[in-house]
């Protein structure tokens, strides 16, 4: 059963509207009811504010890594284990084909059900888990495989197994070899990016966000509790994290907003994950174009520029 948000309740109303056309078999009511729903569709989501579409990038029916695998690849095979600990099922890695490309897919997987949420950890890896990531990255750039990876994480685990197994370096460490790695390497935030979790398997020579994803260094909810000590500022952490895919795209920080179906991801999967494909290999095609010379050398230029600042004389 779909679930809806407080906004989309008017998109509920006619959608019920429509199934209970059908049943009556009622045409010219379903073709009107259609139309409405389009226009309500437009005028809802041409307009949300940055807190509804933090509640977009976190919806439960939204499509993780592994279903934009299941859709998109062939012949997956899936690589586990960091050959140092155990195997994170948080972190997913899989060798395939997406079309007639040869790749490496990696993604961040939250999980579905109980069961699954726990299994996954919800979606917050530990240290093996970004170790297992670069192990496949490394095998990626051994055999000359281009590399596509999920970023989908409220942030990486803070517990203390994780912290005992150097969570900092892990990530410290896949910020420098993916900075240097020398493949071609695609990232997409689907849903939330959240603080090094995301950066971890962030690093690559274009980084998109889904139309309605957030990526930022700290979540909503911790930014309102550190700075106001109070849960009821979600909404105004929201605006001024600046954490949408426009904003982050108008400040520099992203180079491409995958263009999802406007009603969203978790409405139509099959069209969300057709827009991901479209686009990940026709910047593939334009990265494979260049020399590696000339390809890494725009990585680290795009790297070096973040956080650029100037002096205004007095």
């Amino acid at each position: 059963m779909a679930t809806y948000l407080e906004f989309e309740q008017k998109i509920k109303q006619i959608q019920e509207d429509i199934v209970s056309a059908e049943v009556r078999h009622d045409d010219k009511a379903v073709e009107i009811l259609s139309q409405d729903l389009d226009k309500e569709v437009a005028k809802t989501y041409k307009n949300l504010s940055p807190y509804q579409k933090l509640q977009l990038a976190r919806h439960a029916d939204r499509p993780y890594a592994l279903d934009y695998i299941n859709i998109l690849m062939r012949n997956q095979y899936e690589i586990h284990g960091d050959r140092e600990f155990r195997d994170d099922p948080a972190i997913l890695c899989y060798l395939g084909y997406i079309g007639n490309e040869r790749v490496v897919v990696i993604g961040e997987q939250k999980g579905r059900g109980t069961k699954n949420k726990l299994k996954r950890n919800f979606g917050m890896p530990h240290p093996e888990g970004y170790r297992k990531a670069l192990r496949a990255c490394k095998l990626a750039e051994k055999f000359n495989l281009p590399i596509l990876m999920f970023i989908d994480t409220p942030g990486a685990y803070p517990g203390i197994g994780a912290e005992e197994r150097n969570q900092s370096e892990a990530i410290a460490r896949n910020l420098l070899e993916l900075s240097k790695l020398n493949t071609q390497t695609i990232s997409i935030v689907i849903g939330e990016g959240g603080s090094g979790g995301a950066l971890a398997i962030g690093v690559a020579d274009r980084l998109a966000m889904m139309r309605y994803s957030v990526f930022s260094v700290i979540s909503p909810e911790g930014c309102s509790a550190i700075l106001w000590n109070d849960p009821k500022k979600v909404e105004v952490a929201t605006k001024a994290l600046k954490i949408t895919s426009e904003d982050l795209k108008s400040e520099g920080l992203i180079d491409d907003v995958v263009d999802e179906p406007l009603i969203g991801a978790h409405r139509d999967k099959i069209g969300a994950a057709k827009a991901v494909g479209d686009y990940f290999l026709a910047e593939l095609t334009k990265l494979r174009s260049m020399s590696d010379e000339v390809r890494l050398q725009q990585r680290y230029d795009k790297l070096v520029g973040i956080g650029q600042f100037g002096e205004l004389e007095q």
